[in-house]
């Protein structure tokens, strides 16, 4: 018989999808904003290398390498496991510098936290450091030039944007998948996950979504964005989302107390499980196959 041989399926285990790691301590967090001052950080007990050491065991166990999203404060003070998470194999990329959101900065503010992070992420770990995430998902329609300020700054994609509506962040308008976000540029925008039903999106990358939620819940929305769409999820939890002892503030708002606190204790067992169940690499990986399938289109749908 003559002819091409019929392209294998796509199946949960030959997409590669981006897992990772937003590297910041349990007081950093966008829901106690209002209740820790960044003034008292350096008086908390930092709880974010043991838990960085015990996700490192967690991946090493299920064989994946990871991108690890990290705050230029976070590294500063903690050089040392800035070193091991870079010779583990994994990415190191930035987070910003310490959890102000893109659209509380000006321009050149965010140049200057932008470069502030790369230059100690860089110094601490001894990689080249290409990736970006904003905190809480904050570039969106309020920030057009924030994809220009990285593109000039030399990197090479930033996982920025939530193509969703929520009370924190969100850009509702934004395509679901890998874009060019600059004319001219190469940077590339991958955007956290969502799962579309009925014409409507649902978040599916990670966070709270997956530890509030059933595990059954996540695990259908990322194989049907991998089998349906045939494309890569991008998945990302906190360094304080596996510390179930970690101090409780009886202050903070009920609704922030209820998403920050609630299943910490389950979140290592769920993650073992996602890790089994499909191909997880870094997010610079997911990235070059990304660049490859948008070639010069400019705007993934």
């Amino acid at each position: 018989m003559s002819g091409a041989s019929p392209l294998p399926p796509v199946s949960r285990q030959t997409v590669l999808n981006g897992m990772s790691v937003d590297v910041e301590d349990w007081f950093q967090v966008g829901a106690f904003e209002h209740v820790i001052a960044r003034g008292e950080w350096d008086g908390l007990g930092r709880r974010v290398e043991a838990n960085c050491d015990a996700i490192l065991e967690l991946f090493v166990a299920a064989g994946v390498k990871a991108t690890f999203f990290t705050l230029g404060w976070v590294a500063e003070r903690h050089p040392a496991m800035m070193r091991r998470i870079a010779e583990a194999g994994h990415e190191i990329a930035s987070h910003g510098w310490d959890h102000k959101r893109v659209f509380t900065l000006g321009e050149a503010a965010f140049a200057e936290d932008i470069a502030r992070a790369q230059g100690v992420l860089e110094q601490t770990s001894g990689t080249a450091v290409t990736g970006y995430r904003a905190p809480s998902f904050s570039i969106d329609a309020r920030t057009p030039w924030a994809h220009e300020v990285l593109a000039r700054h030399g990197y090479a994609y930033s996982s920025s944007v939530a193509p969703i509506v929520h009370d924190h962040y969100g850009w509702r308008e934004a395509p679901r998948f890998a874009f060019r976000p600059v004319s001219g540029s190469s940077l590339i925008e991958v955007p956290v996950t969502t799962a579309e039903v009925a014409g409507r999106r649902m978040a599916a990358g990670g966070g709270g979504f997956f530890r509030l939620l059933p595990y059954a819940l996540s695990r259908w929305a990322i194989e049907r964005v991998n089998l349906r769409d045939g494309r890569p999820a991008v998945f990302y939890f906190h360094p304080w989302e596996i510390d179930p002892d970690q101090p409780r503030r009886a202050d903070a708002p009920l609704r922030s107390r209820f998403r920050h606190y609630t299943n910490l204790g389950a979140m290592a067992g769920k993650l073992q499980r996602l890790l089994g169940a499909f191909s997880w690499g870094r997010m610079d990986a997911v990235v070059a196959a990304e660049a490859a399938r948008l070639g010069a289109e400019g705007i993934a749908a």
